[in-house]
């Protein structure tokens, strides 16, 4: 080949180096963005999602990258921000963490087809081919715990403080009273709604009436469950919790605890749109594919 030729071929491979774009080291990195009603820290609901996006992250290194949206129980906080996430074209995949915000993804989704948006605790997709949805059969974990603490209550009065009788919350506390009345059938499991996720003043007042009643064994979901759990405590009898640990909280008191493992749906759902399926499929936590998992307190070794 002519030397001039080679000449000018790699005066310009040169110059086009400097001209084309560079390939984006990241652009091959999952990226997830997800809003929850309360803290990261919470020992429940929220913190549930929380450790479950940060094993991800440690499963896949510097191929995942997640945001998390923390405190925004405000439905329409979070509207905002799942509608600039939707907008940046950013994400493949867009969580949002409450059964509230279900009517926010029913809208957004279809503006944004080549986003896929998951939100949970649900079953309903609202038949959209971008939505995921997500639930924990929460009643099996409640089974085991409600049978332990049948077993444990010497008065056979046990507590159980619930926040709004809906979702994953009302399938523990059934499968709670089920498991319970499976092991003793004249045990009585006493249930209080408080109508409220996060309010601690009023879980606690509900924990001490129980105690107050003669329940010698006391167990509740929610993040409201810090209140509760400083009644078992203080009262030195078995804690039973779920959604996420509260081991360290509870101490002494705690017995068992029911983990949402939402990890193990979550790689489901990247499998699934990195192979080009970006929804329309439910997923359950159970206690058979590992989503959902028995942690023992110091109470319960």
């Amino acid at each position: 080949m002519n030397k001039r030729l080679v000449t000018l071929l790699l005066v310009m491979a040169a110059l086009l180096v400097g001209v084309l774009p560079t390939v984006n080291a990241q652009d091959d990195v999952f990226r997830v963005a997800a809003v929850a009603p309360s803290a990261t820290n919470d020992l429940a609901f929220s913190q549930s999602m929380f450790d479950a996006l940060t094993l991800v992250d440690a499963e896949m290194g510097d191929a995942f990258d997640f945001v998390f949206q923390e405190g925004t129980f405000v439905v329409d906080d979070a509207a905002v921000a799942l509608r600039e996430w939707a907008a940046s074209g950013e994400y493949d995949l867009i969580i949002a963490h409450g059964s509230q915000y279900g009517a926010i993804v029913e809208e957004l989704a279809p503006e944004f087809p080549e986003t896929s948006f998951a939100w949970g605790t649900d079953q309903n997709t609202f038949g959209l081919p971008n939505v995921f949805a997500y639930t924990a059969a929460a009643g099996e974990g409640g089974f085991l715990n409600g049978a332990m603490a049948a077993m444990m209550s010497e008065s056979g009065i046990i507590g159980v403080v619930g926040p709004i009788e809906v979702g994953d919350a009302k399938l523990y506390v059934d499968g709670f009273v089920a498991g319970a009345a499976a092991i003793r059938p004249d045990v009585q499991v006493q249930v209080t709604y408080i109508q409220s996720f996060s309010d601690v003043p009023l879980a606690t007042e509900a924990a001490n009436t129980f105690v107050a009643n003669g329940a010698d064994v006391l167990t509740g979901t929610a993040q409201m469950v810090v209140g509760p759990i400083a009644v078992a405590t203080e009262n030195g009898i078995p804690w039973f919790g779920t959604q996420s640990s509260q081991a360290d909280l509870a101490a002494e008191s705690g017995v068992m605890f029911q983990v949402y493992r939402w990890d193990v749906v979550l790689m489901d759902m990247i499998a699934s749109i990195q192979g080009g399926t970006l929804g329309g499929e439910a997923f359950t936590l159970t206690l058979a594919n590992g989503g959902l998992q028995m942690v023992m307190g110091q109470r319960g070794m």
